[in-house]
């Protein structure tokens, strides 16, 4: 499936890129055409963090994010990287205590913050005193009003950035104000970023919420179901390894990734991805297929007494659909999931024990029952065996 996000670039008094302002896209047309801004947010954070990754949106740069009240309070956005983001709170949020509260804690963590499309009224104060960012848009405030601002807020760190900036007078006269950012046509019209996002298997998503929250939380559990999944184990693996994360380890196993993580974070990682994919539609044949390939690979593994190998197996299956979901080279993906060298070599030259086993599951799929007979004599596995074997990964497919 395409996905898109588009990127506005934010500038200084010297024409710098800081950072970009992160927008809903929903095709190449370049305007909004979401309905529920909440999902909208979502999505943006999926395609910029998830799928697209954040090191082909954003770069090392800040990205600017807009929270409603809603996802502003929602503990799991946390989980985004505060050295990277600037959240933008939304005109619509009104500066309640809980909110003030919150964004205390927000600033407390080391997130930049923002009001969008800022007009001064005295209720903001208390959050005035709080935030680093006042964006003033400059097709509403007008006039004397755009600069008059700067005496309304007096808390004198606040950075002003003028958006919605369409001329070089618009320009000019914002730098002659004293406005720090700028933003707007007048720079740049946003870019439009696109890539291909993974179907998700639904089922899985919602036993992982009802495990995140439950009491008695287990690692083990959660490991258990996020391998069940090929689009959190793809994106999971993808953003521990940018360089937002600043994480250069190889993956070898899921669990290793949750213990780099933290049980605190994982949770709120897996937050973001399951409400973001939970109302999505997707073709669930290839997910399917590689649930079996996966199961079938790991108990292949476990049967020629290579158990050492079980888990690696199981990441070979699930991830020898990709380059069909994505319609990218598996070279490409490979070395962007930073996979360990026996599954890159399984999956690319087949040369190891691992790449018999995969070859094996593969055959099997297509009938090729000499080259079973054969892989099956070389990897020290009764026939008879693989068959039944094979029927068991049905039944574990159809109990998920």
């Amino acid at each position: 499936m395409d996905i898109y996000v588009a990127r506005q670039p934010i500038f200084d008094c010297n024409n710098n890129s800081i950072g970009y302002e992160l927008l809903f896209r929903s095709n190449l047309e370049n305007r909004y055409t979401g309905q529920n801004g909440d999902k909208c947010t979502l999505e943006v954070i999926n395609s910029a963090f998830f799928t697209i990754g954040s090191d082909n949106v954003f770069f090392s740069k800040k990205a600017f994010i807009n929270l409603s009240e809603t996802l502003l309070k929602a503990n799991f956005m946390t989980a985004l990287p505060p050295k990277y983001v600037v959240i933008e709170i939304l005109e619509t949020v009104e500066p309640t205590t809980e909110i003030i509260e919150r964004c205390k804690e927000l600033k407390n963590i080391g997130y930049t913050l923002a009001l969008d499309d800022f007009v001064y009224e005295s209720k903001y104060s208390k959050l005035l005193d709080i935030v680093d960012i006042v964006k003033v848009d400059f097709t509403i405030s007008v006039g004397a009003a755009r600069k008059e601002i700067f005496n309304l807020v007096k808390n004198k760190n606040i950075k002003f950035l003028a958006e919605k900036v369409e001329t070089k007078e618009e320009y000019l006269e914002a730098i002659s104000y004293g406005y720090t950012y700028f933003q707007g046509y007048f720079f740049c019209k946003p870019e439009i970023i696109t890539g291909k996002d993974i179907p998700a298997n639904k089922l899985i998503y919602l036993k992982l919420i009802k495990e995140l929250n439950n009491k008695n939380f287990r690692v083990d559990k959660i490991e258990e179901l996020i391998i069940k999944d090929l689009s959190i184990t793809y994106k999971l693996l993808k953003m521990i390894n940018s360089s937002a994360f600043c994480i250069k380890t190889k993956i070898t196993s899921m669990k290793l990734a949750i213990n780099m993580l933290g049980q605190e974070e994982i949770v709120k990682w897996i937050y973001l991805l399951v409400i973001r994919g939970i109302g999505l539609d997707n073709p669930e044949e290839l997910v399917t297929l590689s649930l079996e390939r996966a199961k079938f690979c790991e108990q292949i593994a476990i049967l020629s007494n290579n158990k050492q190998i079980a888990f690696d197996a199981y990441l070979t299956g699930m991830i020898s659909t990709m380059d069909a979901i994505l319609n990218l080279p598996m070279e490409k993906i490979l070395d962007e999931l930073l996979i360990g060298e026996n599954i890159k070599l399984a999956l690319t030259k087949g040369s190891n024990t691992l790449g018999s086993i995969y070859m094996l599951v593969k055959e099997y799929e297509k009938g090729n029952w000499d080259r079973v007979l054969t892989l099956s004599y070389e990897l020290n596995i009764n026939k008879g065996d693989i068959g039944s074997t094979y029927l068991n990964v049905i039944n574990w497919i159809k109990d998920m």
